[in-house]
């Protein structure tokens, strides 16, 4: 026992970061456009509500706030699982937008999360968007804007 915590003393430890905490190199802005989708729609929904039947109202505007909060905060875990474990310096520097890109996108997904604000909404999915453009042009690839099956009618970005 004295030798293994001699040798922890000695040797330098080294910490791996990634998504999972594993360094599989699995990342993707996926989900983070889903959400973002998401917050569009539940702010939507919640803007169009009409009912006069008050616990009804109450009780669906709960539920669409509590969807919204929860995928703003996917939007915000996602985000920052790309800013901090894959983009690197170089990236950084090819894209020198990208650090604001994500503060700023960041910023609209926390005020999504305080309020029912449809102009941040549309921020939000703008950002991610943008992230997501340049993670693809990052693997070597395409990305491509397409019309979503959503019922938000905004775009995803795929890559050919």
């Amino acid at each position: 026992m004295r030798v293994f915590k001699t040798l922890l003393k000695i040797l330098p430890e080294k910490v791996a970061y990634a998504h999972c905490d594993i360094p599989c190199g699995i990342y993707d802005p996926h989900m983070a456009q889903v959400a973002a989708h998401t917050v569009i729609r539940m702010t939507q929904l919640i803007t169009d509500l009409k009912t006069d039947d008050q616990k009804k109202a109450a009780h669906d505007i709960s539920r669409m706030t509590h969807v919204k909060e929860e995928h703003a905060g996917i939007i915000e875990k996602e985000l920052e699982t790309l800013r901090n474990d894959y983009f690197k310096e170089e990236h950084y520097k090819q894209y020198p937008n990208l650090n604001d890109l994500f503060i700023n996108t960041l910023k609209a997904a926390a005020k999504v999360r305080q309020n029912i604000d449809t102009e941040a909404a549309e921020e939000t999915l703008k950002g991610v968007l943008e992230i997501a453009e340049i993670f693809y042009k990052t693997k070597g690839v395409t990305p491509v804007r397409i019309k979503s099956v959503y019922p938000t009618e905004r775009e995803m970005v795929l890559y050919k």
